[in-house]
């Protein structure tokens, strides 16, 4: 099999198997580890930390998931390492992109998102997290929502497959941040003969997108994000061909 259809084959835990109610927490090793017991594929984030290290962590600040405030890439990798997870019943930290991949160690497939930097950081981050992956054995895609770092990635030759993450972009900071015309670029994936990506990760509530749509009949992977019911499941599956999800146990297989 392929490496996009050994992260086909199985649901993938949004986060790892976090459950906060027992002290697991998204994004923790605990998470990925009980996602691992589970049989599941595994979707996480990175960030990176102010020297250059890439942290599995999703949010750009600290403030909702530790008992610190400020954005992550202010510190270091090594005081990263001393910054405890609220709730965690293990009190984990947010572990490095290395540490995930010595636990994973290829028994689950991975789905890494590579979280968008400033646009001076965006290609440096890149090859940070390409280099931590160059000699991986197991299956592991990145997927990110900036087709310039899939760009990138292919120029830098990764050998890992390549995803773009697509919505509607229909959310006020969006329309902070992005413009009409790039709204609509991203939207309709008019960025592919440039960014060339290998699969689609959609919003569920996009899946009906028409480039998504093309797409997927033209045979290009769908993944959908993020599922939490088996009636949700049952209704994404009609336009993709494996899901992300939190919040229950979907069936392997």
């Amino acid at each position: 099999m392929s490496v996009l259809q050994q992260v086909l084959a199985r649901p993938i835990a949004h986060r790892g198997l976090h459950n906060a109610g027992a002290g697991i927490i998204e994004n923790t090793l605990p998470a990925f580890e009980r996602a691992i017991q589970g049989g599941y594929g595994i979707e996480c984030d990175l960030q990176m930390s102010g020297d250059g290290v890439p942290i599995v962590f999703h949010d750009e600040t600290l403030d909702r998931l530790t008992g610190q405030s400020g954005r992550l890439s202010t510190l270091s990798a090594g005081q990263i390492d001393r910054v405890s997870i609220k709730d965690s019943a293990e009190k984990a930290s947010p572990p490095r992109f290395a540490a995930l991949l010595d636990l994973v160690a290829g028994k689950v497939p991975l789905v890494v998102e590579l979280k968008h930097q400033s646009p001076g950081t965006n290609l440096a981050f890149s090859d940070a997290a390409n280099e931590v992956a160059k000699s991986y054995a197991g299956p592991l895609v990145f997927k990110s929502f900036n087709p310039n770092i899939l760009v990138h990635l292919h120029n830098v030759a990764c050998r890992q497959p390549v995803g773009i993450i697509v919505e509607g972009f229909h959310a006020p900071q969006f329309r902070v941040e992005i413009s009409a015309w790039q709204r609509f670029v991203l939207r309709h994936l008019l960025h592919y003969p440039r960014s060339r990506f290998d699969f689609i990760s959609c919003a569920h509530d996009e899946l009906k997108l028409p480039a998504v749509r093309l797409l997927r009949r033209m045979g290009k992977p769908v993944t959908t994000w993020t599922v939490r019911s088996p009636e949700d499941e049952r209704k994404a599956r009609q336009h993709a061909d494996q899901i992300v999800f939190e919040g229950y146990l979907p069936k392997i297989g």
